[in-house]
């Protein structure tokens, strides 16, 4: 099931931002440290090409910090990027991070600075990834609305948080066509998708088939499996670990059926809340062999598709040459001309012949007067 969401409103707001990065220095996107690649939004990335843009890894407390280092390292190799990471929420992370993001952004963009030249700044993201905080924590109080949904912010915003620094918040934005599927996975388990666009009964398989290879001990330790539970579980199938763990959390029904529902629920709030443990959910190099699959379905879709544009055409053309060869000319012109009309007599109605004289058995030449007229006084 591929996970695809584009609601009307982010539509508009890529419109807004194509047009806000005419009059903007460096471009700040925001990504979920736990799927550092799969929330990073290709579309933002064309639409703010050429611009240096500073990755800030959010929500690294609920990150797995080795995978980080990875990741903050496959970004700052990129040129023109600058990566760190950091945690938003209050009480967390550190208590002013606006001094790490003004000096990566000075570094950035050098020439900008002073009253007369001051730095503006574009800020995005996907939905849900924690934008509105970290926003709260710049400015020093609550400006901007948060939620744990996706789609809080609506419109753009603008916060002075220095008099030469200019930020603007966009609201949260996916891309039209989630091509690598794994990436729309992780993207709805981490609430960056709105709810009506998902089962979650798949998301949480899928979610459960990646933490059995690479998380067993936080799915065991937060669900107290027992000791042989542990050890088979990462030898079963997702379904077959699902529903253990299930079980263990006591979503079951009356009956000692899984209640499908209620357990992939309690599964993904306990991933957005942290309550599974720090887990990143991809590599540099998974994500690359993502990456080489999709664009392996996309070419193998468009020749699909240029297969049957070729088939459609030939039998159009095909069509219309049937369609010819049966239809009558209305012109009256067909393949064999019908014979000559036989020429028609010109006396046989009585008339004339061109320059001749009329036939004898015609018309009188005297008109006979009548009896009882005046020629027969």
């Amino acid at each position: 099931m591929a996970v695809q969401w584009f609601p009307g409103h982010m539509h508009l707001t890529r419109q807004a931002i194509a047009e806000r990065v005419k009059a903007t220095d460096v471009f700040i996107e925001l990504l979920d440290a736990r799927l550092p690649a799969s929330s990073a939004n290709p579309m933002l990335a064309e639409l703010t090409q050429g611009l240096p843009t500073l990755k800030v890894l959010n929500k690294q407390d609920l990150a797995d910090p080795q995978r980080t280092a990875d990741w903050l390292a496959h970004y700052n190799a990129q040129a023109g990027t600058r990566a760190f990471a950091l945690s938003a929420n209050p009480g967390i992370g550190e208590k002013k991070p606006i001094q790490r993001l003004r000096e990566a952004c000075f570094e950035l963009a050098p020439t900008r600075g002073g009253m007369a030249k001051p730095m503006r700044v574009l800020i995005g993201g996907v939905p849900n990834v924690g934008k509105s905080t970290l926003i709260n924590s710049l400015v020093g109080r609550k400006t901007a609305k948060t939620g744990d949904e996706a789609g809080i912010t609506r419109h753009e915003q603008r916060f002075v948080l220095a008099d030469d620094f200019y930020l603007y918040d966009t609201p949260g934005m996916l891309w039209p066509r989630i091509a690598i599927d794994q990436s729309g996975y992780w993207l709805a388990v981490s609430g960056a998708v709105g709810k009506n666009a998902y089962d979650e009964a798949e998301i949480a398989l899928e979610l459960v088939a990646n933490l059995q290879h690479n998380y067993v001990d936080c799915l065991v330790k937060r669900y107290g499996l027992k000791s042989d539970e542990a050890t088979v579980l990462s030898t079963f199938s997702d379904e077959q670990a699902f529903e253990l763990i299930a079980k263990a959390m006591g979503a079951t029904s009356k009956g000692g059926h899984v209640a499908w529902h209620k357990a992939a629920e309690r599964l993904i709030t306990d991933f957005r809340t942290g309550l599974l443990g720090a887990m990143t959910l991809e590599t540099p190099a998974q994500f690359a062999q993502w990456q080489t699959e999709a664009a392996a379905r996309e070419a193998e879709r468009e020749a699909h598709k240029a297969l049957l544009r070729q088939q459609r055409r030939t039998s159009d053309t095909a069509g219309r040459a049937h369609f010819r060869s049966a239809k009558p000319d209305p012109r009256g012109i067909t393949a064999d001309p019908p014979p000559p009309k036989p020429k028609r007599n010109p006396q046989a109605n009585g008339r004339p012949p061109v320059g001749g004289k009329p036939p004898v058995h015609g018309k009188p030449s005297a008109r006979a007067p009548r009896s009882g007229g005046r020629g027969s006084r």
